[in-house]
């Protein structure tokens, strides 16, 4: 029995649009809650929410027993953490802040086998191989991981031809909100010289072959970068929608204590 496969990589290799939403609850039954809600993919996120691996992988775990595909977005593109958290059964993975050819490359080796990379050797003790139950993980768990790779300076919008030319790179994750910040524009992550920086950037990924991918939480950027070329895009978060429906809730619940419900909590039921 091979690798599972990796729908998402499929996906991304055919450009059939994936629409997901970012998890930083840092909570494994949260996101076993949200894999259930028909994105096609969640971001685990490792960068900004209160994950340590052992809470990642059991969000990758959750995730997984749904039908969503789970995504690990790490800290730092770090060799022995991508080690440890494909062992604990994560097959994509996002890596923050690239800006240079060499440092793709490097990120190639760390999740590919020798001879094509330095992965090492220890799948059997984790989730990866199912606890050593799959007989030939290490022969096809290559061909199913999928790298994607976060372009959001300037530095990094130089190196993005030669990055998006390496094989290995399945994906190109531009971040809006660090490049803008990179430009000078913090906080204006739909400023128009960040949008064209954006857009020139899907067709460069686009004529390379390769996914291009964003995030936001405004409605109206979303369907802009859909237009622009997002291959694969979340559209908000799960603190985010937390706050703002249970803001809502009591705002709700008080507007109808000051109408005329008032007078009979019962009235119309």
């Amino acid at each position: 029995m091979p690798a599972p496969s990796n729908l998402f990589k499929a996906a991304l290799a055919e450009r059939r649009f994936q629409l997901g939403l970012w998890v930083a609850l840092a909570s494994p039954y949260a996101a076993g809650i949200l894999s259930g809600s028909g994105y096609d993919w969640l971001l685990i996120d490792g960068e900004h929410a209160p994950n340590d691996l052992p809470l990642l992988a059991a969000q990758v775990r959750a995730v997984q027993a749904r039908s969503s595909h789970p995504i690990v977005r790490l800290p730092v593109g770090e060799t022995w953490m991508i080690k440890q958290i494909l062992d604990a059964g994560a097959q994509t993975l996002l890596i923050p802040m690239v800006e240079s050819v060499e440092e793709a490359e490097r990120l190639v080796r760390a999740v590919r086998y020798p001879p094509r990379g330095v992965r090492g050797v220890g799948a059997a003790l984790g989730a990866a191989s199912d606890y050593s139950r799959i007989g030939d993980y290490l022969e096809t768990a290559d061909r199913e991981i999928c790298l994607l790779v976060q372009i959001e300076s300037r530095a990094g919008l130089a190196a993005l031809d030669a990055i998006a030319a390496l094989d290995g790179i399945d994906g190109l994750f531009i971040g809006p909100s660090d490049l803008a910040a990179d430009m000078g524009l913090l906080g204006q992550p739909g400023h128009p010289a960040v949008t064209e920086a954006i857009r020139h950037g899907f067709a460069r990924i686009a004529a390379a072959g390769k996914g291009a991918g964003i995030m936001t939480l405004d409605p109206a950027q979303a369907r802009l970068y859909r237009r622009l070329g997002a291959d694969f895009m979340a559209i908000g978060t799960d603190v985010t929608t937390l706050v703002a429906a249970t803001t809502r809730l009591r705002l709700d619940f008080e507007a109808e204590e000051d109408g005329p419900s008032a007078e009979h909590p019962f009235a119309g039921y």
